[in-house]
């Protein structure tokens, strides 16, 4: 049985007092956020503090910059003044950064050495692919590890939403209300990106959310055609097109074509740009910054209760 392991037992069981201060003794959990900005992070941290501290009474600290406070020992405890007001606060108070320890010769074993000496019970790395895949190396070299799924992209396996997809996806449909005016006033098509990398989640919600005549996602091929029909439908009825998706569709030329990624949208325009002008604009841009929306905060806020 690991240390600090809590069993869910039936109310009447009777234990010795041995055997559940060997149970349900206090741990000592390390927290450390890595990777890009996402709404939710600081619900996140409180969360975590509110169900150690105050149902388990567990000790919480929280190391600074990602895994490189990890990997330099460099934290701060965290009580419930730490984490008082953190709820609807944008970004974290933490801080974040890019470093993995699978990226330095020996970054696992110093990370190793480091929650040894601290006297950590576990880890809890909340971020992205990056830092869900540093987790997975960490706890294969033994280290007790629990992360948490963050990106506004809503693309880690195995979740059926992530923290900070709904106000990305809120952003973005906000920014795509707001063009739509101007493009019906000029009697412009727009091609509107929106943030997803590899994944047109928030493209598609987004999307149908501002009532898009096209919408263009990295999951399905691209035509040209299609979007060009779209645009002069839009045209006609004297509306806008919103067709987006950062990462483009399946088939548009990419980065070995020579186009950059970002850049799709203005193959887009290109292909649209018959009876009337067309632009590209970008929308989202802050979809993961700022203020989580109510969803992403209760999301972010019940995620750890279920799981400490």
């Amino acid at each position: 049985m690991p240390l600090g392991w809590r069993g869910f037992e039936p109310d009447n069981v009777v234990r010795s007092p041995a055997h559940v201060e060997k149970v349900f003794r206090a741990m000592r959990i390390g927290v450390l956020t890595s990777g890009g900005d996402c709404p939710g992070l600081n619900a996140v941290i409180r969360s975590v503090v509110h169900r150690a501290v105050v149902d388990h009474g567990d000790e919480v600290i929280g190391f600074r910059d990602g895994w490189k406070g990890l990997l330099e020992c460099d934290y701060l405890k965290l009580d419930l003044d730490a984490v008082g007001g953190i709820l609807a606060r944008g970004g974290t108070i933490l801080g974040s950064s890019r470093v993995q320890p699978s990226h330095l010769r020996d970054g696992v074993e110093r990370a190793k050495g480091h929650v040894e000496e601290l006297g950590l019970d576990a880890i809890i790395p909340i971020g992205g692919e990056g830092t869900l895949k540093a987790a997975r190396l960490m706890s294969d070299s033994g280290l007790p590890v629990v992360g948490v799924p963050k990106t506004i992209d809503n693309d880690i396996a195995v979740t059926d939403v992530t923290f900070g997809f709904d106000t990305a996806v809120g952003v973005a449909t906000e920014a795509l209300d707001r063009l739509k005016t101007t493009a019906e006033s000029h009697q412009r098509v727009l091609v509107v990106e929106v943030m997803g990398r590899h994944t047109g989640w928030i493209a598609l919600h987004s999307g149908m959310a501002a009532g898009a005549h096209a919408i263009v996602v990295p999951e399905r091929p691209f035509r040209h055609r299609g979007t060009d029909q779209a645009g002069r439908r839009a045209v006609r009825g004297g509306q806008a097109l919103r067709d987006r998706g950062r990462g483009g569709g399946g088939q548009a030329p990419g980065r070995d074509h020579g186009v950059r990624r970002g850049r799709q949208g203005h193959l887009r325009a290109r292909a649209v740009r018959r009876d009337r002008p067309a632009a590209v604009r970008g929308a989202g841009g802050a979809a993961g910054e700022g203020s989580p929306a109510r969803h992403s905060r209760a999301c972010a806020a019940r995620w750890y209760a279920y799981r400490l």
